[in-house]
């Protein structure tokens, strides 16, 4: 009967481990470090993509729309005004069909004769070959228009156009010299780009804030970016290119929560305004996967490529073809790795449980056959040397702390005395016990013998008094030791007993390990718990340290030093 016992007990902390390990994926889902307003706004940003498909089916209205107002349209003039709205709600969803646009609004200008709407067209042209990686094909259209037929409105996006271009080849470049070349090009052009734009434009301010980063002066950068976006009703769109570069200026600062923040808000502004041709959720995917969030890592990165891919944005597929495969590679040796413990796990947990319904049916037979009272009296006496085998390793475990007081001297006497008139108290009542079931066996009940010895009253109580015992004697030893251990800890995470004179859980482990028992095993035999609770309580109070937590218990050593037991009751 007892072996039964001890398997299902077995079988129960096996179960409690699986449950264990099967929260661990969930766990390993929470930054430990994170802030409040950061998890906050990832929240946000994770219902945004969940539901992504609203806001497409908003984007898919509004494209539908423009296309009737094209065919509204009543002349040339009137065609290409909506061909030119139509074409910056396309640039950054679909580079194919605002392609497509342009080459619509070259043959209307030329249509009208306008050479002003001409070179406009093919700006926009130009601009979906920039984003594509087609810069060759890009600068050939761009400088086969005359900069001194080109109208003082356009000037802005043709310096714009030079400037990505150049910025990019200066990127991307291969050699030094080319890309020295390269980046002087870019600077000239942002210098002529900030000065024909207008000074109150989104693209001035942006332009303005890229150059104060470049010279190393992202503080200034953000006062820029933070004025502007103050005094200004921003649309989804321009408060995502806003944020992307405010978080450029903190990666400048080092400032790694608050460019994540920023990321965070801008990805939240580009999945709103459902573009496809964006920056900030994939820095951001890389920012998670170096903190080790390799989930949300891959998640983000996921959509970005295949947003990437929709839109046909070439540059955006290839500034992500170095990190993304290896954030891939790392997510699925993790998931294969984590289902590779499951698997084990589960066919460990259902062969276990096989052998268990073995044994119980095992069990239930053999218990069918006992029906006589000698074979109850024989069990009753079989839990009798166990309950004495129990009894044995109390003894046991009070022998090891006294050993373990011996070591201190001015504790000897007090735990030598107190201890020994407790087992002569065990020694009696254990004798007294094994008289009453000798009685009970002489007198021919079995009923009455076996529910007696089946009782935990008697172990209950005596646990209770030793305990109880334990307390008061490490509390005339250490009698300030409750108030000492709770200086140790933040105010507002005192533990304190449920009465005074006692110790509860948490205190015994620690008053444990100030008497020189620190072994975790030890201490979970001694107080008879599992040993991940012991664990648990451990973990748990060094958390409340007031200062450095792995430094409590070395702290806690220390507790009592210098006061006099010379008055200890023994």
């Amino acid at each position: 009967m007892q072996k039964f016992i001890n398997f299902t007990v077995g079988m129960k902390t096996l179960l409690i481990h699986f449950i264990l390990l099967l929260s661990l994926f969930d766990v390993c889902r929470v930054s430990a470090s994170g802030h409040s307003a950061v998890d906050s706004l990832m929240k946000q940003l994770d219902d945004v993509i969940a539901n992504r498909a609203i806001y497409l089916a908003e984007k898919e209205a509004r494209l539908s729309e423009l296309r009737d107002n094209l065919f509204r349209a009543e002349n040339d003039r009137e065609t290409f005004e909506a061909l030119r709205v139509l074409f910056d709600e396309y640039h950054p969803f679909n580079a194919d069909s605002a392609y497509n646009i342009s080459l619509r609004q070259e043959t209307v200008a030329r249509r009208i004769g306008d050479q002003a709407l001409i070179m406009n067209a093919r700006m926009n042209r130009a601009s979906i070959l920039s984003a594509t990686g087609m810069y060759h094909e890009t600068l050939e259209i761009v400088d086969s228009i005359g900069m001194d037929q080109l109208p003082g409105y356009l000037r802005p996006y043709y310096y714009h156009i030079k400037r990505t271009v150049y910025g990019r080849l200066a990127d991307y470049a291969v050699f030094l010299p080319e890309k020295r070349k390269y980046a002087e090009m870019t600077n000239m052009y942002r210098d002529s780009l900030i000065a024909v734009n207008d000074p109150n434009s989104l693209s001035h301010v942006i332009t303005k804030a890229d150059l104060l980063n470049i010279k190393g002066m992202p503080s200034e950068a953000i006062d820029v970016l933070n004025s502007f976006m103050s005094n200004r009703e921003l649309s989804e769109h321009e408060n995502a290119i806003c944020s992307w570069t405010l978080a450029e200026s903190y990666a400048k600062l080092k400032n790694a929560e608050k460019q994540k923040e920023l990321l965070i808000l801008s990805a939240i502004s580009d999945m709103k305004s459902s573009v496809r041709e964006y920056i900030s959720l994939r820095e951001l995917a890389l920012l998670l996967y170096k903190e080790g969030d390799l989930n949300r890592a891959y998640d983000f990165m996921s959509i970005a490529v295949d947003d990437a891919a929709k839109c046909n944005a070439r540059q955006r597929i290839v500034e992500m073809n170095d990190s993304y495969p290896m954030i891939n590679g790392i997510y699925v040796e993790t998931i294969e790795s984590q289902k590779n413990v499951l698997v084990r796990t589960i066919a460990i947990i259902t062969l276990l449980s096989l052998v268990l319904v073995a044994f119980l049916v095992y069990m239930r037979k053999q218990m069918q056959r006992i029906a006589n009272a000698r074979r109850e009296t024989e069990t009753a006496y079989l839990q009798l040397n166990d309950l004495t085998e129990q009894l044995k390793e109390s003894n046991e475990r009070l022998c090891e702390a006294n050993d373990a007081i011996a070591e201190i001297s001015e504790l000897k006497e007090v735990y030598i005395g107190r201890y020994m008139d407790q087992c002569l108290v065990y020694i009696d009542k254990l004798d007294s016990y094994r008289k009453s079931v000798a009685k009970l066996v002489g007198s021919g009940r079995p009923d009455e013998l076996k529910k007696f010895v089946k009782s935990t009253t008697f172990i209950d109580d005596e646990l209770k008094a030793f305990y109880d015992q334990f307390d008061k004697t490490f509390l005339q030893l250490y009698p300030t030791f409750v108030e000492d251990f709770n200086r140790l800890l933040l105010p507002e995470e005192a533990i304190l007993p449920k009465k005074r004179g006692s110790l509860n859980t948490e205190l015994r482990i620690f008053a444990l390990i100030r008497l020189g028992i620190s072994d975790s095993d030890r201490i979970a035999k001694f107080l008879r718990y599992s040993l991940t609770t012991i664990y648990n309580y451990r973990a748990k109070v060094r958390n409340k340290a007031k200062g450095d937590r792995n430094k409590l218990e070395e702290e806690l050593l220390k507790i009592g030093r210098a006061e006099s037991r010379s008055d200890a009751v023994v």
